[in-house]
């Protein structure tokens, strides 16, 4: 038999597969639905892909590349972390849940291994951003970009007096490592650091083929779900109208994020040269907008509890 042309019979065949014939807009609210759980879902993944990069580097790696890009320059300190995000340069813990929760997510970011230097430069700043170039290249670096800016800052600990203060960005990558030096001139205080080199790892190539699959996965589920939960409180269900309203906070919750995390980061995007994106999750406000998300959670577990309820109460006996 040969296949139906029917135009209005291949606008039913999503209805067809929910289960729900008769509504004219449960395909779109299942769209929305599976769209957001593709994105999350996205998100998910490409976090749990960055658990296979290498580890991060470390204090004699970074103390390596300090004084092979900036010899003569004395190496003051270096700071590293072993988890590729850090909350305020820390790992995340439990007990740092109600800050992420609460205002200060977008505070969780990419770990830097940093080494620096402060005090008196031994050669002029500009000098020393040359020839860190030159030997970036000769060590294999990649150089992607420098950036200049000059504003006004503060002069001492006091900010009784201001400067005008220029910072040189340098971005350079070789391999699945990325450095940033950054400099500052003229030099501020006897322990401000006048120098910087930040090593982090890249992106891991596993990572986009992990947001297809968990997009995928995401939208799959966010489908079904919805499906199930729409046949279920199809009619005289007891909580139907409970159920729906859920859903609709459901989706504002979810989508609030998304719609004022993509623009701005877009935005940032456009705004400053990037070697490396920003992680997808950042994309959809997460975790700086953590609470909505979460809450949006809890209302879709409780629309899923209440859909699972019986239709009806059972009938009793004829006495």
């Amino acid at each position: 038999m040969a296949p139906t042309t029917d135009p209005s019979a291949r606008r039913r065949a999503p209805r067809r597969w929910l289960g729900r014939l008769d509504s004219s807009s449960v395909v779109a609210w299942a769209g929305l639905a599976a769209l957001v759980c593709g994105l999350f879902g996205a998100a998910l993944a490409t976090r749990l892909a960055w658990e296979t990069a290498r580890p991060m580097p470390g204090r004699a790696e970074a103390g390596e590349v300090f004084r092979s890009v900036l010899p003569g320059h004395r190496l003051d300190d270096v700071s590293a972390s072993s988890a590729f995000f850090v909350f305020y340069t820390h790992p995340v813990r439990l007990h740092h849940l109600d800050q992420l929760l609460l205002g200060d997510g977008g505070e969780y970011e990419q770990a830097t291994t940093q080494a620096w230097t402060a005090g008196s430069p031994p050669v002029p700043v500009a000098q020393a951003v040359t020839e860190a170039q030159r030997r970036l290249r000769e060590d294999g670096w990649h150089l992607d970009g420098i950036s200049v800016t000059t504003d006004n800052s503060c002069a001492d600990k006091f900010c009784a007096a201001s400067a005008s203060i220029t910072r040189t960005t340098v971005e350079a990558h070789r391999r699945d490592t990325l450095l940033t030096l950054t400099t500052t001139d003229p030099t501020l205080e006897a322990d401000v650091p006048y120098a910087s080199i930040g090593l982090r790892r890249a992106t891991p190539p596993l990572v986009p083929y992990a947001a297809v699959a968990g997009g995928l996965a995401g939208a799959l589920a966010g489908w079904l779900v919805f499906g199930w939960a729409s046949r279920r409180t199809e009619g005289t269900h007891p909580a139907g109208s409970v159920v729906k309203g859920l859903f609709g906070v459901t989706m504002v919750l979810w989508w609030a994020p998304v719609l004022l995390g993509a623009p701005s980061m877009a935005t940032h995007h456009s705004d400053e040269p990037h070697t490396q994106w920003h992680p997808l999750w950042e994309w959809l406000g997460q975790p700086a907008l953590s609470l909505p998300f979460l809450l949006g959670t809890v209302s879709a577990l409780a629309a899923c509890g209440l859909a699972a309820t019986p239709r009806r109460a059972a009938a009793h006996p004829a006495d």
